[in-house]
């Protein structure tokens, strides 16, 4: 931890992406169908990897926006799932904005869709039990390597922003430890974090620092005088 922000963007360069993908991204060829197989694969690597290129996921969506005979609803679903481990950014929305109309009826779109309200609302335990209630979410998010520990990332940061500290047993049930003291104290120590008497301490950044408000009230001279004046009328 440190002073600056905990939320930083997407970055729209990563340096994992490969330099055919940045070519299509770049050129001209970014609207060429003949190049949706290769970020396709290129989605795959992410998902087997850990890894997140939002431009290079948007330029599939943007392919099947002009090309509907090659949508592939396997790679939508991951394109999401991908863009829920970097909530808070806007990173689903803008994905959703490039989908075909009627996507949302979709129910697994649907599903995602209410995880991710449920992340951006703050309800983590709530999250967790829709998560597993239903194997249906596992198998949206199955091909998604370190998915698990990309969400608990993603409620750390939040959390991280917010609070100097946090019961140890409330951070528990937000990131789904309920049952793992072992995980969950080498989860949050790997974060920098530690905890004492119960309460998991969080070492002061820019977003959780007390900061104090100034006002400032620029009042011209003229104006001054006219509610004196008026003061002394009453």
């Amino acid at each position: 931890m440190n002073n600056k922000s905990l939320l930083t963007p997407s970055p729209l360069i990563p340096p994992f992406r490969p330099e055919i993908i940045q070519s299509l991204i770049d050129g001209v060829d970014r609207y060429n169908p003949d190049n949706v197989s290769i970020l396709e694969e290129y989605l795959g690597t992410q998902l087997q990897n850990e890894e997140y290129d939002l431009m290079a996921n948007l330029a599939i969506l943007k392919l099947y926006q002009f090309n509907p005979h090659l949508v592939n609803d396997l790679v939508i679903n991951n394109i999401l799932v991908k863009a829920l481990t970097a909530i808070p950014n806007p990173d689903f929305n803008l994905c959703l904005y490039l989908l075909q109309e009627g996507a949302l009826n979709d129910e697994s779109i649907a599903k995602l869709i209410l995880l991710q309200q449920s992340l951006e609302e703050a309800r983590y335990q709530e999250f967790w039990e829709t998560y597993e209630k239903d194997d249906a979410y596992r198998e949206l998010t199955s091909e998604a390597i370190g998915f698990d520990t990309a969400i608990r990332k993603v409620i750390l940061t939040a959390i991280c922003m917010a609070y100097q500290s946090i019961s140890a047993d409330l951070l528990r049930l937000y990131l789904n430890f309920v049952n793992d003291d072992d995980g969950f104290e080498a989860f949050i120590q790997s974060r920098g974090l530690t905890i004492k008497d119960s309460v998991v301490i969080i070492p002061t950044n820019y977003d959780n620092e007390a900061k104090p408000t100034v006002i400032r009230e620029n009042i011209k001279f003229e104006q001054l005088t006219k509610v004196i004046g008026y003061s002394n009328e009453l």
